[in-house]
């Protein structure tokens, strides 16, 4: 079983590094901002976990583009237009 993720992840490697280190970066932020809204989620912490999701979710348009994954950059494209609205709204 671990062999056979270590392969899937080589291959996303080798396929597009662009790609795999977008979707690594978009991850790690992705998660964090989970993390930050779960743990304020009485007083959200607007002002860390918009733009965390907002970056994150523009990576993951880029990369995307990249695989040619159609419906994850329309799910993708939804997340960075929600949240630059979220992040108009709460700093404009």
């Amino acid at each position: 079983m671990i062999s056979k993720v270590k392969n899937f992840v080589r291959e996303s490697y080798q396929q597009s590094r662009v790609a795999f280190f977008c979707e690594m970066a978009e991850a790690t932020l992705l998660i964090s901002a989970s993390a930050v809204l779960t743990y304020t989620v009485l007083n959200p912490a607007t002002k860390i976990f918009i733009p965390l999701y907002f970056v994150g979710s523009i990576l993951g348009i880029i990369s995307a583009i990249i695989r040619k994954a159609a419906f994850v950059i329309v799910l993708c494209a939804w997340f960075t237009t929600m949240n630059a609205i979220a992040l108009w709204r709460l700093f404009l």
